[in-house]
Protein backbone atom coordinates (compact mmCIF):
# COMPACT_ATOMS: atom_id res chain seq x y z
CA UNK A 1 0.00 0.00 0.00
CA UNK A 2 0.93 3.49 -0.94
CA UNK A 3 0.08 5.96 1.63
CA UNK A 4 0.16 9.87 2.59
CA UNK A 5 -1.84 11.21 5.58
CA UNK A 6 -2.64 15.11 5.14
CA UNK A 7 -3.32 16.95 8.51
CA UNK A 8 -4.36 20.27 9.96
CA UNK A 9 -5.70 20.98 6.09
CA UNK A 10 -9.35 22.70 5.98
CA UNK A 11 -11.12 20.00 3.74
CA UNK A 12 -13.81 21.31 1.60
CA UNK A 13 -16.13 18.81 0.86
CA UNK A 14 -19.45 18.73 -1.33
CA UNK A 15 -21.47 18.89 1.78
CA UNK A 16 -19.32 21.34 4.31
CA UNK A 17 -15.87 22.53 5.22
CA UNK A 18 -13.86 20.85 7.99
CA UNK A 19 -10.78 21.26 9.86
CA UNK A 20 -9.29 17.61 9.82
CA UNK A 21 -6.83 14.58 8.21
CA UNK A 22 -7.35 12.81 4.58
CA UNK A 23 -5.74 9.56 4.28
CA UNK A 24 -4.99 8.81 0.68
CA UNK A 25 -4.18 4.83 -0.09
CA UNK A 26 -3.30 3.84 -3.31
CA UNK A 27 -4.54 7.15 -5.24
CA UNK A 28 -7.58 6.86 -3.61
CA UNK A 29 -9.41 8.91 -0.80
CA UNK A 30 -9.59 6.27 2.36
CA UNK A 31 -10.56 8.48 4.86
CA UNK A 32 -11.66 12.28 6.56
CA UNK A 33 -11.50 12.98 9.54
CA UNK A 34 -12.49 16.20 11.69
CA UNK A 35 -9.39 16.73 14.11
CA UNK A 36 -8.99 19.84 16.21
CA UNK A 37 -5.64 19.45 16.07
CA UNK A 38 -3.11 18.10 13.84
CA UNK A 39 -1.86 14.36 13.29
CA UNK A 40 1.15 14.00 15.51
CA UNK A 41 2.00 11.06 12.87
CA UNK A 42 5.75 11.54 11.55
CA UNK A 43 4.67 11.07 8.06
CA UNK A 44 1.71 12.71 7.75
CA UNK A 45 2.15 16.45 5.69
CA UNK A 46 0.85 19.90 7.80
CA UNK A 47 -1.06 21.49 5.78
CA UNK A 48 -1.11 24.81 7.84
CA UNK A 49 -4.37 25.47 7.93
CA UNK A 50 -4.86 25.79 3.72
CA UNK A 51 -7.41 24.50 2.31
CA UNK A 52 -7.69 21.07 0.64
CA UNK A 53 -10.15 21.07 -2.22
CA UNK A 54 -10.89 18.32 -4.85
CA UNK A 55 -8.20 19.04 -8.29
CA UNK A 56 -10.58 20.94 -10.33
CA UNK A 57 -12.10 20.24 -13.65
CA UNK A 58 -11.46 22.54 -16.39
CA UNK A 59 -14.00 21.63 -19.65
CA UNK A 60 -13.54 24.41 -21.90
CA UNK A 61 -9.31 26.14 -22.13
CA UNK A 62 -7.75 27.21 -24.91
CA UNK A 63 -4.69 28.02 -23.41
CA UNK A 64 -3.11 24.89 -26.02
CA UNK A 65 -3.93 26.99 -28.65
CA UNK A 66 -1.60 29.94 -27.42
CA UNK A 67 1.33 27.96 -26.25
CA UNK A 68 0.98 26.34 -29.88
CA UNK A 69 0.65 29.56 -31.42
CA UNK A 70 2.87 31.72 -29.58
CA UNK A 71 2.75 34.65 -32.20
CA UNK A 72 1.12 35.27 -35.69
CA UNK A 73 2.40 32.41 -37.75
CA UNK A 74 4.94 31.28 -35.50
CA UNK A 75 4.36 27.45 -34.62
CA UNK A 76 5.96 25.87 -31.99
CA UNK A 77 6.63 22.37 -31.98
CA UNK A 78 3.47 20.74 -30.76
CA UNK A 79 4.57 18.23 -27.98
CA UNK A 80 6.64 20.96 -26.32
CA UNK A 81 3.83 23.12 -26.37
CA UNK A 82 1.46 20.49 -24.74
CA UNK A 83 4.31 20.16 -22.06
CA UNK A 84 3.79 23.99 -21.38
CA UNK A 85 0.32 23.73 -20.74
CA UNK A 86 0.08 20.91 -19.34
CA UNK A 87 2.15 22.33 -16.65
CA UNK A 88 0.73 25.76 -16.45
CA UNK A 89 -2.56 24.19 -15.72
CA UNK A 90 -1.27 21.68 -13.02
CA UNK A 91 0.10 24.41 -11.24
CA UNK A 92 -3.35 26.31 -11.12
CA UNK A 93 -4.81 23.14 -9.25
CA UNK A 94 -6.60 21.78 -12.07
CA UNK A 95 -6.17 18.40 -12.23
CA UNK A 96 -8.75 17.05 -15.19
CA UNK A 97 -8.37 19.43 -18.40
CA UNK A 98 -10.82 19.24 -21.85
CA UNK A 99 -8.77 20.63 -24.17
CA UNK A 100 -10.82 23.20 -26.51
CA UNK A 101 -9.34 22.59 -30.01
CA UNK A 102 -11.22 25.07 -33.13
CA UNK A 103 -12.42 22.58 -36.10
CA UNK A 104 -12.74 25.73 -38.42
CA UNK A 105 -11.87 29.19 -37.91
CA UNK A 106 -13.78 32.58 -38.69
CA UNK A 107 -10.54 34.02 -39.86
CA UNK A 108 -9.55 32.33 -43.51
CA UNK A 109 -6.09 31.09 -43.45
CA UNK A 110 -5.41 31.69 -39.73
CA UNK A 111 -2.97 29.62 -37.99
CA UNK A 112 -5.94 27.86 -35.68
CA UNK A 113 -6.50 24.98 -38.80
CA UNK A 114 -3.10 24.03 -40.19
CA UNK A 115 -1.66 23.71 -36.10
CA UNK A 116 -4.63 21.46 -35.46
CA UNK A 117 -3.65 17.61 -36.51
CA UNK A 118 -0.56 18.36 -34.62
CA UNK A 119 -2.13 19.27 -31.27
CA UNK A 120 -5.06 16.42 -31.58
CA UNK A 121 -1.46 14.11 -32.24
CA UNK A 122 0.68 16.11 -29.86
CA UNK A 123 -1.91 15.55 -26.95
CA UNK A 124 -2.38 11.70 -27.70
CA UNK A 125 1.11 10.76 -27.82
CA UNK A 126 2.21 12.94 -24.96
CA UNK A 127 -0.73 11.57 -22.84
CA UNK A 128 -0.22 7.90 -23.80
CA UNK A 129 4.00 8.22 -22.64
CA UNK A 130 2.82 9.43 -19.09
CA UNK A 131 4.97 13.27 -19.88
CA UNK A 132 1.48 15.36 -18.68
CA UNK A 133 0.78 15.99 -15.43
CA UNK A 134 -3.02 16.60 -15.84
CA UNK A 135 -5.63 14.19 -16.98
CA UNK A 136 -6.42 15.29 -20.65
CA UNK A 137 -9.32 14.82 -22.62
CA UNK A 138 -10.23 16.54 -26.10
CA UNK A 139 -12.63 19.26 -26.46
CA UNK A 140 -13.70 19.76 -30.40
CA UNK A 141 -15.46 23.76 -31.00
CA UNK A 142 -16.78 23.33 -34.13
CA UNK A 143 -17.62 26.69 -36.41
CA UNK A 144 -20.67 25.87 -37.88
CA UNK A 145 -20.26 28.14 -41.08
CA UNK A 146 -16.20 26.86 -41.63
CA UNK A 147 -16.87 25.49 -45.46
CA UNK A 148 -14.73 22.41 -44.56
CA UNK A 149 -16.05 21.61 -41.04
CA UNK A 150 -17.34 18.23 -42.21
CA UNK A 151 -14.23 17.16 -43.62
CA UNK A 152 -12.24 17.94 -40.91
CA UNK A 153 -14.59 16.66 -37.90
CA UNK A 154 -15.69 13.01 -39.58
CA UNK A 155 -12.42 11.24 -39.28
CA UNK A 156 -11.21 13.45 -35.73
CA UNK A 157 -14.84 12.60 -34.13
CA UNK A 158 -13.73 8.67 -33.33
CA UNK A 159 -10.63 9.72 -31.33
CA UNK A 160 -10.97 7.98 -27.89
CA UNK A 161 -9.92 11.14 -25.85
CA UNK A 162 -12.81 13.04 -27.25
CA UNK A 163 -15.18 13.30 -24.98
CA UNK A 164 -17.10 17.00 -25.45
CA UNK A 165 -18.07 19.07 -28.85
CA UNK A 166 -19.56 22.33 -29.00
CA UNK A 167 -21.67 23.86 -31.83
CA UNK A 168 -20.17 27.61 -31.84
CA UNK A 169 -21.20 30.19 -34.52
CA UNK A 170 -18.99 33.52 -34.33
CA UNK A 171 -21.05 35.07 -37.65
CA UNK A 172 -21.05 39.14 -37.31
CA UNK A 173 -24.33 40.33 -35.96
CA UNK A 174 -25.68 37.53 -33.62
CA UNK A 175 -24.82 35.33 -30.51
CA UNK A 176 -21.16 36.95 -28.91
CA UNK A 177 -21.56 39.89 -31.52
CA UNK A 178 -25.21 41.02 -31.80
CA UNK A 179 -23.53 44.28 -32.26
CA UNK A 180 -21.25 45.13 -35.35
CA UNK A 181 -19.39 48.16 -32.97
CA UNK A 182 -18.65 45.78 -30.59
CA UNK A 183 -17.48 43.19 -33.50
CA UNK A 184 -15.38 46.04 -35.49
CA UNK A 185 -13.87 46.92 -32.33
CA UNK A 186 -12.65 43.27 -31.53
CA UNK A 187 -11.65 42.08 -34.66
CA UNK A 188 -10.10 44.81 -36.14
CA UNK A 189 -8.18 45.27 -33.05
CA UNK A 190 -7.32 41.31 -33.39
CA UNK A 191 -6.25 41.39 -37.17
CA UNK A 192 -5.84 45.01 -38.25
CA UNK A 193 -8.57 45.45 -40.87
CA UNK A 194 -9.74 48.53 -42.72
CA UNK A 195 -13.05 49.88 -42.41
CA UNK A 196 -13.39 48.05 -46.08
CA UNK A 197 -11.96 44.93 -45.81
CA UNK A 198 -13.86 44.61 -42.23
CA UNK A 199 -17.00 45.06 -44.66
CA UNK A 200 -15.97 42.63 -46.91
CA UNK A 201 -15.00 40.30 -44.06
CA UNK A 202 -18.48 40.77 -42.45
CA UNK A 203 -20.37 39.86 -45.85
CA UNK A 204 -18.34 37.10 -46.14
CA UNK A 205 -18.79 35.29 -43.01
CA UNK A 206 -22.39 36.24 -43.25
CA UNK A 207 -22.90 34.51 -46.72
CA UNK A 208 -21.24 31.64 -45.47
CA UNK A 209 -23.06 31.24 -42.51
CA UNK A 210 -26.15 31.20 -44.46
CA UNK A 211 -24.55 28.36 -47.19
CA UNK A 212 -23.39 26.49 -44.84
CA UNK A 213 -24.29 26.43 -41.16
CA UNK A 214 -27.38 24.54 -41.07
CA UNK A 215 -25.94 21.12 -42.39
CA UNK A 216 -23.19 21.64 -40.57
CA UNK A 217 -24.96 21.95 -37.18
CA UNK A 218 -26.83 18.60 -38.66
CA UNK A 219 -23.79 16.81 -39.23
CA UNK A 220 -22.20 17.58 -35.71
CA UNK A 221 -25.52 16.45 -33.81
CA UNK A 222 -25.00 13.06 -35.82
CA UNK A 223 -21.93 12.50 -34.75
CA UNK A 224 -22.04 13.68 -31.30
CA UNK A 225 -24.72 10.75 -31.19
CA UNK A 226 -23.32 8.42 -32.84
CA UNK A 227 -20.61 8.34 -30.83
CA UNK A 228 -21.78 9.01 -27.30
CA UNK A 229 -20.18 12.49 -27.13
CA UNK A 230 -22.04 15.15 -24.87
CA UNK A 231 -22.62 17.98 -26.45
CA UNK A 232 -22.46 22.24 -25.63
CA UNK A 233 -23.96 25.24 -26.95
CA UNK A 234 -21.65 27.93 -27.29
CA UNK A 235 -22.86 31.86 -26.94
CA UNK A 236 -26.36 31.88 -26.71
CA UNK A 237 -28.50 35.16 -26.94
CA UNK A 238 -32.01 34.41 -27.33
CA UNK A 239 -34.94 31.86 -26.49
CA UNK A 240 -34.34 30.44 -29.75
CA UNK A 241 -30.87 29.65 -29.44
CA UNK A 242 -31.71 27.93 -26.23
CA UNK A 243 -34.69 25.60 -27.66
CA UNK A 244 -32.19 24.86 -30.75
CA UNK A 245 -30.18 23.58 -28.35
CA UNK A 246 -32.28 21.68 -26.63
CA UNK A 247 -33.74 19.56 -28.98
CA UNK A 248 -30.42 19.26 -30.18
CA UNK A 249 -29.86 17.11 -26.60
CA UNK A 250 -27.52 20.32 -25.56
CA UNK A 251 -26.42 19.25 -21.99
CA UNK A 252 -24.04 22.41 -21.31
CA UNK A 253 -24.85 26.09 -22.19
CA UNK A 254 -21.70 27.76 -22.50
CA UNK A 255 -20.87 31.27 -22.02
CA UNK A 256 -24.72 32.37 -22.38
CA UNK A 257 -24.56 36.26 -23.58
CA UNK A 258 -27.79 36.99 -22.15
CA UNK A 259 -29.38 36.82 -18.95
CA UNK A 260 -32.58 35.72 -21.03
CA UNK A 261 -30.94 32.84 -22.56
CA UNK A 262 -29.00 31.65 -19.64
CA UNK A 263 -32.24 31.69 -17.41
CA UNK A 264 -33.81 29.77 -19.98
CA UNK A 265 -30.90 27.31 -20.34
CA UNK A 266 -30.83 26.11 -16.91
CA UNK A 267 -34.52 26.50 -16.87
CA UNK A 268 -34.12 23.43 -19.52
CA UNK A 269 -31.70 20.97 -17.30
CA UNK A 270 -28.84 22.33 -19.08
CA UNK A 271 -25.50 23.17 -17.24
CA UNK A 272 -24.67 27.22 -17.61
CA UNK A 273 -20.85 27.72 -18.16
CA UNK A 274 -19.81 30.91 -17.71
CA UNK A 275 -16.26 32.31 -17.92
CA UNK A 276 -13.91 32.48 -14.76
CA UNK A 277 -12.31 35.99 -16.18
CA UNK A 278 -15.24 37.48 -16.71
CA UNK A 279 -16.04 36.54 -12.83
CA UNK A 280 -12.82 37.99 -11.37
CA UNK A 281 -12.69 41.11 -14.34
CA UNK A 282 -16.09 42.04 -12.77
CA UNK A 283 -17.58 41.31 -16.30
CA UNK A 284 -17.44 40.32 -20.15
CA UNK A 285 -14.55 41.60 -22.19
CA UNK A 286 -16.89 41.82 -25.13
CA UNK A 287 -19.40 43.85 -23.35
CA UNK A 288 -22.18 40.68 -22.91
CA UNK A 289 -23.49 39.61 -19.76
CA UNK A 290 -21.45 39.49 -16.12
CA UNK A 291 -20.95 35.58 -15.09
CA UNK A 292 -21.08 37.01 -11.71
CA UNK A 293 -24.79 38.33 -12.09
CA UNK A 294 -25.81 34.68 -13.48
CA UNK A 295 -24.51 33.52 -10.40
CA UNK A 296 -26.15 35.71 -7.90
CA UNK A 297 -29.40 35.07 -9.86
CA UNK A 298 -28.73 30.84 -8.98
CA UNK A 299 -28.12 30.38 -12.93
CA UNK A 300 -24.92 29.55 -12.88
CA UNK A 301 -23.62 26.25 -12.50
CA UNK A 302 -19.62 25.98 -13.78
CA UNK A 303 -16.96 28.21 -14.56
CA UNK A 304 -14.60 27.57 -17.21
CA UNK A 305 -11.05 29.21 -16.93
CA UNK A 306 -11.35 30.06 -20.55
CA UNK A 307 -8.10 32.15 -21.61
CA UNK A 308 -6.13 32.18 -18.40
CA UNK A 309 -5.92 29.15 -16.14
CA UNK A 310 -5.39 30.86 -12.53
CA UNK A 311 -8.36 32.32 -12.78
CA UNK A 312 -10.38 29.40 -12.01
CA UNK A 313 -9.87 29.32 -8.29
CA UNK A 314 -9.63 32.84 -8.05
CA UNK A 315 -13.04 33.33 -10.08
CA UNK A 316 -14.71 30.21 -7.38
CA UNK A 317 -13.43 32.17 -4.05
CA UNK A 318 -15.08 35.05 -5.71
CA UNK A 319 -18.25 33.66 -5.57
CA UNK A 320 -18.20 32.68 -1.78
CA UNK A 321 -16.78 36.41 -1.05
CA UNK A 322 -19.05 38.30 -3.49
CA UNK A 323 -22.10 35.98 -4.91
CA UNK A 324 -23.40 34.78 -1.74
CA UNK A 325 -22.25 31.09 -2.47
CA UNK A 326 -21.06 28.79 0.42
CA UNK A 327 -17.57 27.61 -0.38
CA UNK A 328 -18.14 24.10 -1.16
CA UNK A 329 -21.02 25.45 -3.58
CA UNK A 330 -18.71 27.79 -4.84
CA UNK A 331 -15.54 24.91 -5.24
CA UNK A 332 -18.19 22.36 -7.07
CA UNK A 333 -18.63 25.05 -10.03
CA UNK A 334 -14.50 24.33 -10.83
CA UNK A 335 -14.77 20.69 -9.66
CA UNK A 336 -18.17 18.52 -9.19
CA UNK A 337 -20.45 20.08 -11.51
CA UNK A 338 -18.19 20.39 -14.80
CA UNK A 339 -17.34 16.79 -13.86
CA UNK A 340 -20.72 15.53 -13.19
CA UNK A 341 -21.79 17.41 -16.24
CA UNK A 342 -19.85 14.92 -18.51
CA UNK A 343 -20.46 11.83 -16.56
CA UNK A 344 -16.76 11.54 -14.91
CA UNK A 345 -18.40 10.02 -11.65
CA UNK A 346 -14.85 9.58 -10.15
CA UNK A 347 -13.56 12.72 -9.72
CA UNK A 348 -14.49 16.50 -8.42
CA UNK A 349 -15.48 15.67 -4.71
CA UNK A 350 -13.31 15.41 -1.47
CA UNK A 351 -15.12 11.96 -0.66
CA UNK A 352 -13.71 8.22 0.21
CA UNK A 353 -13.19 5.54 -2.77
CA UNK A 354 -12.86 8.79 -5.23
CA UNK A 355 -9.60 9.78 -7.12
CA UNK A 356 -7.17 11.62 -4.98
CA UNK A 357 -7.07 14.57 -7.08
CA UNK A 358 -6.10 17.49 -4.44
CA UNK A 359 -5.08 21.15 -4.52
CA UNK A 360 -3.86 22.34 -1.44
CA UNK A 361 -4.50 26.27 -1.87
CA UNK A 362 -3.71 29.37 0.21
CA UNK A 363 -4.92 32.41 0.57
CA UNK A 364 -3.30 36.03 1.26
CA UNK A 365 -5.34 39.37 0.73
CA UNK A 366 -8.03 37.30 -0.28
CA UNK A 367 -6.33 35.96 -3.12
CA UNK A 368 -6.45 32.18 -3.79
CA UNK A 369 -3.34 30.45 -4.93
CA UNK A 370 -2.38 26.82 -5.90
CA UNK A 371 0.43 25.80 -3.68
CA UNK A 372 0.41 22.47 -4.08
CA UNK A 373 -1.97 20.28 -6.66
CA UNK A 374 -1.68 15.99 -6.71
CA UNK A 375 -3.69 13.19 -8.70
CA UNK A 376 -3.96 10.24 -7.66
CA UNK A 377 -2.37 10.85 -4.71
CA UNK A 378 0.73 11.79 -6.34
CA UNK A 379 2.23 15.23 -6.40
CA UNK A 380 1.78 17.10 -10.10
CA UNK A 381 3.07 20.66 -9.55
Amino acid sequence: MNETLFTNARIVTRADCVLGDLLVRDGRIARIEQAARPSAAPSAIDLDGDYLLPGLVELHTDNLERHATPRPRVRWPAISAVITHDAQMAASGITTIYDALAIGDIQRGGDRIDALGGMVAAVTEAQRAGMLRADHRLHFRCELSFPDLPALLTPLASHPMVGLMSLMDHTPGQRQFVSLDQFKTYYQGKYNLSDAALADFIRSRQADQERYAADNRAMVIALARQRGIRLASHDDATLAHVEEARQAGVVIAEFPTTAEAATAAHGAGMSVLGGAPNVVRGGSHSGNASALDFARAGILDILSSDYVPVSLLHAAFKLADEAGFSLPDAVATVSANPAASVGLADRGRIETGLRADLVRVGVIDKLPFARTTWRLGERIA
